[in-house]
């Protein structure tokens, strides 16, 4: 929606008030900002789209981590952040909801804002509605001591100033200069509004039964009047309108007159092929494979994991990558971040392998020293046990260097 038309729909109230409804329809057709009833949502693979990538987004549990002196990783549970985006990031939503929005309006409107409201274990997190801020470069200090870019919020007709650092922003890959995102639907817009055009068209064949015009042969000379009413009582039959007094699939018509019907296929237009392709296109832009938008016919994918690693390296690894770094920068101090506080998406929950590959893999790991009976047990939801956190492992792997040691009669000393 552009300024003209946030402008109209506010200064075509005064037409209503007036009961000028026909006036600003009328005016608002001449300027070409009219309202759009059908949104880019009611195209069924924009919206497939938008669906895959915010429920890809919301169910991932989000983390607070810290690197330990031992070069390894340990949640941090106990610090309040975590619970405001692992758990609940304010009192109305839950993480998955919340996540889930945050990614849906950044791909729709190609930014997405949360304010960063209260502090420690007070902090929450609240959604901004995208159309309702603008960002400003302030760079002429005039709200602040030094250049910076603030986000100006307006709500029940006051507006609000709030600098970077209070706001949490997600934008599009979709950039021309690094601050403001630009939604996949202004660049498809032509290919999305030629879908929507295209499920109208099915839409309105549905209503006419598959029957295209129809050619109206008559011998009588009618008068305008006459031959509108005669047409218009035929289309009736067409539609269907008299279903209630039993007359469904028979339309009657006069001695002398014949309907001469002009059949739309779709196969000689290769309707199908071109809406399939269309499709394609738009699930490209959003990064989104095929058969997420159940195109099965290039399936290549030896299984589901394959598939699932694919969609995560190709589509969600920037996206995920984004919210890590925002979340980080925005969150944390300096002082945590040097700690090696950091937070991180868990996202073995989209590569999760079968039960018995996962148990084979957890069972190599620990043979081979690389993990702990605890920090295997804790892949599969199991308690820790006494004496599960040495490493153990098969005793027949030996250091290089032995190699070939036992064809040998004098023993080598290793140091």
């Amino acid at each position: 929606m552009n300024i003209l038309q946030k402008s109209w729909r506010r200064f075509k109230g005064y037409f209503k008030r007036k009961k000028n409804i026909q006036g600003w329809e009328q005016l608002a057709k001449f300027l070409g900002i009219e309202d759009v009833k059908d949104s880019e949502l009611s195209e069924a693979t924009y919206f497939a789209c938008m669906k895959v990538l915010s429920e890809g987004i919301g169910k991932l549990p989000l983390k607070l981590l810290r690197y330990n002196d031992n070069n390894g990783i340990s949640v941090e549970r106990k610090n309040p952040l975590y619970r405001v985006v692992h758990d609940r990031p304010n009192k109305y939503m839950t993480s998955s909801i919340f996540w889930s929005t945050m990614e849906y309006n950044r791909n729709h409107y190609g930014d997405a804002y949360a304010l960063i409201a209260g502090g420690g274990n007070e902090t929450n997190l609240w959604i901004l509605p995208s159309d309702d801020v603008e960002i400003w470069y302030d760079d002429k200090c005039l709200l602040s001591e030094t250049a910076n870019i603030f986000y100006i919020y307006t709500a029940g007709g006051k507006r609000y100033s709030f600098s970077s650092e209070e706001i949490l922003h997600f934008k599009s890959s979709n950039t021309f200069d690094g601050i403001k995102g630009v939604p996949v639907r202004e660049q498809l817009r032509q290919t999305v509004n030629g879908n929507l055009k295209a499920q109208k068209l099915v839409n309105k064949m549905y209503d006419n039964g598959f029957t295209g015009k129809a050619v109206v042969q008559y011998t009588s000379n009618l008068n305008e009047k006459l031959k509108d009413k005669f047409v218009k009582e035929i289309q009736q039959y067409l539609n269907g309108e008299f279903k209630e007094k039993g007359v469904d699939n028979i339309i009657p018509i006069p001695f002398g007159t014949s309907i001469q019907p002009l059949n739309l296929k779709f196969s000689d237009n290769q309707f199908l092929e071109i809406k399939q392709y269309t499709a394609l296109q738009i699930a490209s832009a959003f990064g989104i494979k095929p058969y997420q938008i159940g195109d099965y016919t290039k399936s290549s994918y030896a299984s589901a994991e394959a598939q699932q690693l694919s969609f995560y390296v190709d589509t969600l690894l920037f996206i995920i990558k984004q919210y890590e770094e925002e979340l980080t920068y925005k969150l944390l101090s300096k002082k945590e971040i040097e700690n090696g506080l950091h937070f991180k998406f868990n996202i073995d929950v989209i590569l999760r392998a079968d039960y018995e590959t996962k148990i084979k893999t957890l069972s190599t790991a620990v043979n081979s020293f690389l993990m702990t009976p605890n920090e295997a047990r804790s892949k599969l939801d199991l308690e820790d046990k006494e004496g599960g956190d040495r490493l153990i492992g098969n005793g027949a792997s030996i250091p290089v260097e032995l190699a070939g040691i036992q064809y040998t009669k004098e023993k080598k000393e290793v140091a």
